[in-house]
């Protein structure tokens, strides 16, 4: 990052680095977290955070006060002083959960809601990842190199294609039907498991019926439309037991990459694919998923330990699709 790109970035996180101040309770304007004020709320986590605060803080009510920061995994060293004054004034934090020491950080949830002053809460929202809509997208980490061209994400009928020189196929429409079904059953209890496992609010029975699934539930495997992002702000919301009255700021949160839609798998959880949707969008851009494949295959040539590791990672999934 050059000298711009750090002003830059330090500008937009202005609070938050102190180049403004931090924000204020307006006169008048009462909460319902101890003190009879509005509450200043600490967003913590991956991108999902941010978009969760900009429903909180547009919310109607306007019942707490939020300060923008970094998605953690951008935080490094330099910043964790600005972590600790932020959060020694905040009331809530409001966390996905963080293992400690995070690469290589103390950035974890345990460890970041340490830093509140006496009488702070933590309130933990899960991480929104849901692969029902895209059941071939995964995400492949290697220490050879960091992510693939033009799309962050791995594809396993290319990683597979990569490895074999053939691209798989479904095969017969009505059991790969039912494997679309079960994938998206297995992937809602997951993030259920996940609830529990870290005593978050409660988000996965947005996903318990089919009825309730739409198209745009999520737009990657791990970026949640706006749907879901209300439904962990509602969430949050009653947690805080403030109302639970975010709303749809009718403009699309987290639309940087919007993944293809195949429709055999829609069908099978009885959804129309959303319009405009047979290819990817970045930035709004449409790109065609052949460009994508091509430069994953090159990709794969370049550092073949992604063939072998998503490969492994992701073989239960493989022998679940039939692939």
């Amino acid at each position: 990052m050059n000298d711009d790109e750090t002003a830059g970035r330090r500008r937009h996180y202005g609070q938050f680095y102190g180049i403004e101040p931090l924000p204020e309770d307006n006169a008048g304007r009462t909460g319902r977290i101890g003190g009879g004020t509005r509450p200043l709320v600490v967003l913590w986590g991956n991108c999902q955070a941010e978009a969760l605060r900009q429903l909180l803080q547009g919310s109607p009510s306007d019942a707490i006060r939020s300060v923008r920061l970094p998605p953690v995994h951008e935080l490094t060293a330099d910043d964790l002083p600005h972590v600790a004054r932020v959060l020694a004034t905040a009331d809530v934090l409001l966390a996905q959960p963080v293992a400690d020491d995070y690469r290589g950080l103390p950035l974890g949830t345990r460890q970041v809601g340490a830093l509140l002053p006496d009488g702070g809460r933590v309130v933990r929202w899960p991480v929104l990842f849901d692969a029902a809509l895209y059941p071939f997208q995964v995400l492949v980490r290697h220490e050879s190199a960091g992510d693939p061209p033009v799309v962050p994400y791995h594809d396993l009928r290319t990683l597979i294609e990569a490895a074999t020189g053939r691209r798989p196929r479904s095969g017969d429409a009505a059991a790969a039907s039912r494997r679309y079904v079960e994938l998206a059953e297995r992937s809602r209890a997951a993030l259920a498991a996940r609830e529990r496992r870290h005593a978050t609010v409660v988000v996965s029975d947005q996903l318990a019926k089919r009825s309730d699934r739409t198209a745009l539930d999520f737009h990657t495997i791990n970026h949640p439309g706006n749907r879901m992002l209300l439904a962990a702000a509602h969430a949050a919301q009653l947690a805080l037991r403030l109302e639970p009255d975010a709303v749809d700021p009718r403009r699309v949160l987290l639309n940087a990459v919007l993944t293809p839609q195949q429709p055999d798998v829609l069908e099978a959880l009885g959804l129309t694919p959303a319009p405009g949707r047979d290819a990817w969008l970045l930035a709004g851009e449409r790109v065609e998923d052949e460009v994508v494949r091509s430069a994953h295959l090159a990709f794969y040539r370049e550092h073949p330990g992604f063939i072998e590791a998503g490969l492994h990672r992701h073989a239960d999934t493989i022998k679940a699709l039939g692939l």
